[in-house]
């Protein structure tokens, strides 16, 4: 019996520890990560039914010939199939139904009628539904569902369909490995998932049959955890842009009729990249407050938080790499100053200015010292956001325990945003108040920036204080403050603090 592999181990020490376990029971070569990609044992020379000869049945027919299962095809016109693998067998969806007891399903639903009049040779066979739909919700219930009522008498699977066919081509390491897979016959569910399993993916077991609608509606979502961040990171460049609009070109031509629309092509996207991106980088970390300042108020870990915070909480990985992107955006559009027409024009007339008036300017060293600090703030500050994008990567991530990759995305994540924020204030250096700076009574874009920082900094630091820290660390241990459930209903209860603290710059 091998060793129990807990899901909440690293996914490269899962892998590892199923190697182990398939060695100890005496297969001997371990396919990558998990199974082998040729067997010759007699256990696998079991024959695979796949009614459908489109794309993704001749792909996965070929992938589990080359995992030495027996294939044979199921066609309307087996005549007519071409293209078939090496090996397999193209019959008529009757003849090809005897062969098996596990038939995968690369049909259409709507083709499924057919399958009316092969119900007792279906019956107690293993269907395997890899179907999807054109849009989400299409019908009223899931493919999976639709087939087991005209064919009562099988046990359908659902499964493979968030496999592509490019994907069993290319190798599964060049995609994701994650197969979902439920059905209501514990047996045949199994089987399925050892199918999976040899074909050197990962079944992830969702249940009973009712979750395939869900299943079949994952492929369908369109960056659904992406949403959010893109609408919001949109929503503040379109706001920065109009507002450094009406300050650096609006405003001087109404009062000096100067035409600086030039300003449009680097020096106020510039401006707006690195603002979106600090604001973001704040807005990773603000839910994470927001909900320790809740926690406190209730006195209690064991209350949902509102739907609205949940969702944020959970799109943190995501605001974040969206911060880098504009971090990196803001990198380029600087090195390529030096080299604009507009800069070195400048340059060439205080040089000759200088020369014509036998004067120069003198060297003021608190000015260099803000220059400096200001570069090397922005420098340091990168170096970090780029650790915590690449620590965040599942193939990094999973090379780390859950200690480290919480330093990481925490300490180091709020000392990027302390290096970002320090970055943007010694920008401003003693212009940061000035009246001068105000034009139509609009202080300039950065301070506007710093406003979600600077709060949910100082925020941390006064949950970091001792009196306060003692009673969180309390809270999220445990300890309630009014006690109003029972120990049975503490169970119940669904912590989504947990959940939350699993994504991206979990500083809980």
């Amino acid at each position: 019996m091998g060793k129990v592999v807990s899901p909440h181990q690293p996914l490269s020490h899962r892998y590892e520890r199923v190697a182990i376990d398939l060695v100890e029971r005496g297969m001997e070569n371990p396919c990558p990560n998990v199974l082998p990609l040729n067997m010759n044992s007699s256990r696998k020379q079991e024959t695979v039914c796949i009614f459908g000869t489109g794309d993704f049945g001749r792909s996965l027919g070929l992938k589990m010939l080359h995992c030495g299962y027996s294939v044979v095809f199921g066609s309307r016109n087996p005549q007519m199939s071409s293209q078939m693998p090496n090996g397999a067998e193209v019959l008529s969806y009757s003849e090809a139904a005897r062969k098996s007891d596990i038939i995968i399903i690369a049909i259409h639903r709507d083709h499924y009628n057919f399958f009316i009049e092969l119900t007792e040779v279906l019956h107690e066979k293993i269907l395997v539904d890899v179907s999807n739909n054109l849009k989400i919700n299409q019908y009223p219930e899931s493919n999976a569902e639709y087939l087991a009522q005209l064919v009562p008498g099988a046990h359908v699977v659902k499964a493979f369909n968030t496999i592509s066919a490019w994907a069993l081509q290319s190798g599964a390491l060049d995609a994701s490995r994650q197969v979902f897979v439920c059905g209501n016959d514990i047996k045949a569910k199994q089987r399925v998932m050892d199918i999976v399993r040899t074909l050197g993916l990962t079944p992830l077991d969702q249940g009973s049959l009712v979750a395939a609608k869900e299943i079949e509606n994952y492929p369908l979502q369109l960056f659904p955890m992406w949403r959010f961040p893109f609408y919001l990171s949109a929503a503040l460049c379109i706001f920065f842009f109009f507002y450094s609009i009406i300050r650096d070109i609006i405003y001087p031509y109404v009062n000096k009729k100067e035409d600086n629309t030039f300003r449009l092509a680097i020096s106020i996207p510039n401006r707006v990249f690195p603002i979106t991106a600090l604001v973001l980088l704040a807005l990773v970390y603000l839910p994470g407050v927001l909900s320790a300042i809740l926690q406190l108020y209730r006195g209690t870990k064991y209350r949902r938080f509102p739907d609205w915070l949940d969702h944020w909480m959970l799109c943190r990985k995501q605001l974040g790499l969206v911060a880098l992107g504009f971090a990196f955006l803001h990198v380029i559009y600087t090195l390529v100053i030096p080299i604009r027409y507009y800069v070195r024009w400048r340059l060439r007339n205080i040089t000759a200015t200088q020369v014509i008036d036998k004067k120069d300017d003198p060297f003021i060293t608190s000015t260099a010292w803000l220059s400096d600090s200001y570069v090397s703030l922005g420098i340091l500050g990168f170096f970090l956001f780029l650790l915590l994008g690449i620590t965040s990567l599942p193939s990094v991530s999973n090379m780390v325990n859950w200690r480290e990759f919480r330093f990481v995305q925490s300490k180091l994540g709020y000392l990027t945003l302390i290096l970002c924020t320090a970055h943007t204030l010694v920008y401003g250096g003693k212009r940061f108040l000035s009246p001068a700076a105000l034009r139509w009574y609009l202080p300039s874009a950065y301070i506007l920036a710093l406003i979600i920082p600077c709060t949910v900094l100082v925020i941390k630091f006064i949950l970091i204080m001792p009196c306060i820290d003692k009673t969180l660390t309390r809270i999220r241990q445990g300890w309630e403050r009014n006690s109003k459930y029972s120990k049975s209903a503490l169970f119940r209860k669904s912590d989504v603090s947990s959940k939350a603290e699993c994504t991206w710059a979990s500083e809980l």
